[in-house]
């Protein structure tokens, strides 16, 4: 049972983390403007992404220690103080935006204007965060979350391109709109290379008690977990490229990402994508806003756990307690949830370099990680991530005046 807890894990982090409202835009974005062209984009990241989530969660498993309690107390207290600046900016930004993902799914289900859904969102957000437990976020998020299947059915009906596909699995240039192209590829890995969902699954292990014994199977979640979040992901672009791309249709709006679901489904299209919206985006919101409190109280020394009461760690339920609100009225305030959501992904892409560095430093640590610690392949990879997110970092600003 404990096993299967584990992959629910993994499952939920790729649900929340992986397939969330940036995952969900760009990858419509991609595959209407480009067809499947950018498959290469997504299974790249996905690789990444599976080498690090594995790496944090052998982290958690070795040493007890979170991401940022490691950073912190490996790095010292001034790095950190980079990365919780940083991270509280961009993860503020994501959860305005995970937030305004779920009140837009709302108004594609009753035609009300999203914002009046906004405050609707983030007090049942707060609420299930202050009464809830871990195991009820994980699992909750992780069983609602298969209704994301959908966009599995539905690329399946209309009969993907398999062809087309293959080739797309190697990296090529554009054939036009060179800008916009290499935008959308940095948006996809701002999506896949999210910091919050790195340390909110290694502080989700050390919740679950995982210890050397579960190593083996942190391989499996960290496979399964990120594996199911890129077939959805996968979908999603040839789903678009099929639907959306053939008739002209720019997302410039979530409206318009709906429409992907309308040829396969037909009248129940918009409501399946709602629901596979508003699921995914509210399972993000409550990984944000609680790696939000993981951040401050792990890096500050804190009384820390989801499992606990909120009197038991009162200044951990503070911060969620305040960064709901604030992501909230930032919907409201810079408005246009997909224009805040793309924003986000390409200044995820820009942080992304100061969280990978110091995994490459950890996992050689024999303090931290004993004899567990990474390979000679494995460290290559690291090490050609770190190179990989450097450059996107450089370039994401750029291209988000380019190409946005």
């Amino acid at each position: 049972m404990k096993n299967i807890m584990n992959v629910a894990l993994g499952i939920a982090s790729s649900i929340g983390g992986f397939l969330d409202v940036g995952a969900i835009a760009t990858a419509a974005l991609a595959g209407a403007a480009f067809g499947v062209q950018m498959l290469w984009v997504l299974v790249l990241g996905t690789l990444c992404v599976m080498f690090l989530t594995e790496m944090v969660g052998r982290l958690a498993c070795v040493s007890h220690h979170s991401l940022v309690d490691a950073v912190r107390e490996r790095c010292g207290f001034r790095y950190f103080s980079f990365l919780l600046i940083g991270e509280l900016f961009v993860d503020l930004l994501v959860l305005a935006a995970e937030i305004g993902g779920v009140a837009v799914a709302l108004h594609l289900l009753t035609g009300i204007d999203y914002r009046w859904f906004v405050p609707i969102v983030a007090f049942a957000l707060w609420l299930l965060i202050w009464l809830g437990t871990f195991s009820i976020v994980q699992n909750g998020v992780s069983l609602l979350g298969l209704i994301t299947l959908a966009f599995v059915v539905g690329m399946w009906w209309m009969g993907p391109p398999w062809h087309e596909a293959m080739k797309a699995m190697v990296p090529s240039a554009p054939s036009h709109d060179a800008a916009k192209y290499w935008f959308i590829a940095v948006g996809i890995i701002g999506a896949l290379f999210e910091p919050f969902m790195l340390n909110f699954y290694a502080s989700g292990a050390i919740e679950e008690k995982w210890s050397l014994k579960d190593i083996a199977m942190n391989r499996v979640t960290a496979v399964l977990g990120m594996g199911f979040g890129a077939v959805i992901a996968v979908s999603i672009v040839m789903l678009s490229a099929l639907t959306l791309g053939p008739h002209g249709i720019q997302v410039d709006s979530y409206e318009q990402a709906a429409l992907m679901m309308v040829q396969p489904f037909g009248s129940w299209g918009i409501p399946l994508f709602a629901a596979c919206l508003g699921i995914a985006c509210f399972g993000a919101s409550l990984q944000v806003a609680l790696n939000l409190s993981y951040l401050f109280a792990q890096g500050f020394g804190w009384n820390w756990s989801e499992n606990l009461r909120p009197h038991a760690d009162a200044r951990f339920a503070l911060v969620y307690t305040l960064a709901i609100p604030v992501g909230a009225m930032l919907v409201i305030v810079l408005g246009d949830p997909l224009q805040i959501t793309t924003f986000s992904m390409a200044l995820n892409a820009l942080l992304a370099p100061v969280i990978v560095f110091p995994l490459l430093i950890l996992m050689n640590d024999r303090y931290y990680v004993r004899e567990y610690r990474n390979h000679i392949v494995g460290n290559i990879f690291v090490a050609a991530i770190v190179i990989i997110a450097f450059l996107i970092a450089i370039v994401a600003i750029p291209l988000e005046v380019l190409g946005g």
